[in-house]
């Protein structure tokens, strides 16, 4: 029997072969994609602020050249190196040799101090010197003060042509240098002077009735003679009161600065030379200071205790001050009392039982 075309069962086989195809191809797609794994999915686009990383490639540099280059700088390490090193040995050699040929610094100048006690003369003065290691003949220096008018003791009512400058050598401490010249103390001593011995005391040396040298003269008296400051102006009185009566002093003192011999006792033979220094024979001052007074005992031989005193004695308790009366026969007793106590002292002062 003839077929029918367009018949159910022909549209059936059509279908048939249709889905037959289409499974043929799904498989064969299958088979791919298990050889082909499925791709990953695109990347998400960028935010429009956000910029690509570009990565440039590193330029190749040739092995060889590389090489030279690191030796290079290794040569100029060293070199900068040595460079240094060298510097550094130059420098250490210059200060070497700096310190070498530099001379080593003076040693700080010493400063002696030169203290003169009141009451000293020029002679006890130059000892001093050269004990506390002045340069020079400290006399030598005072005749030279005296040649180049460093102080004219005539205008202090001196007599014309005295060269001495005792008692215009302040006593005081001096600070010198070691080895210093003389002459640099007798400067200072002169230049002290007339800082202590200035128009009030040559005003007091008129009203006294002495020329200014004359006051300087008692004062010179008056600091060998009294111990104490009680004793200065009473010690300075008697001088005065006496000078007016026309005594003689009879100061022991004055000869004892002309036998250069403050110390021993008098002999009979030194108390009778002939001196114009033994106030016992000769009446007034003697010719010179027979020492340099302080400050002290030039106010006092300025400003003398108002006393009618006209003699002293040393006291016998032997606390160094003085007794002192008006007539001759208190003067007397009190010099027996005196020798009394030294003979009762084996010849000694007796020893001051008041302190």
């Amino acid at each position: 029997m003839a077929r029918e075309t367009g018949s159910p069962n022909a549209q059936r086989t059509e279908e048939e072969r249709v889905r037959a195809r289409e499974e043929r191809e799904r498989r064969r797609r299958g088979g791919e994609a298990e050889q082909h794994p499925p791709l990953p999915p695109p990347l998400p686009p960028l935010a429009e602020s956000a910029q690509p990383i570009v990565v440039e490639p590193s330029p190749r540099v040739p092995r060889g050249s590389s090489d030279r280059s690191a030796a290079g700088r290794a040569v100029v390490l060293l070199a900068t190196l040595a460079a240094l090193a060298v510097a550094a040995l130059a420098i250490v050699l210059l200060i070497h040799r700096a310190e070498r040929k530099a001379p080593a610094p003076p040693p700080a100048p010493r400063i002696v101090r030169v203290l003169i006690p009141e009451g000293y003369t020029a002679d006890q003065i130059d000892v001093l010197a050269r004990e506390d290691g002045l340069r020079g003949d400290y006399l030598k220096a005072l005749a030279t003060a005296v040649h180049r008018g460093r102080l004219h003791p005539s205008r202090y009512g001196a007599p014309r042509g005295t060269r001495s400058l005792e008692g215009f050598l302040f006593p005081a401490t001096y600070e010198l240098y070691a080895g210093a010249p003389s002459a640099q103390l007798v400067s200072e001593q002169l230049l002290a002077f007339r800082r202590n011995f200035g128009g009030g005391e040559v005003d007091r040396a008129r009203k006294l009735g002495v020329t200014p040298y004359g006051l300087l003269t008692i004062a010179s008296i008056v600091e060998r003679e009294a111990g104490s400051a009680h004793d200065r102006p009473l010690v300075a009185a008697v001088i005065y009161n006496r000078l007016r009566l026309g005594m003689t002093l009879g100061v022991d003192a004055t000869l004892r600065y002309a036998l250069r011999d403050f110390e021993h006792p008098l002999t009979e033979a030194q108390l009778a030379r002939n001196t114009p220094y033994n106030t016992r024979l000769h009446t007034g001052l003697p010719p010179t200071p027979i020492a340099n007074p302080g400050a002290a005992a030039i106010a006092a031989a300025a400003h003398p205790a108002h006393v009618s005193y006209l003699y002293y004695v040393a006291g016998a308790d032997g606390c160094g001050e003085l007794v002192f009366s008006t007539g001759f026969g208190q003067f007397e007793h009190d010099a027996a009392t005196y020798r009394e106590a030294l003979r009762r002292n084996g010849g000694n002062v007796p020893t001051c039982k008041r302190r």
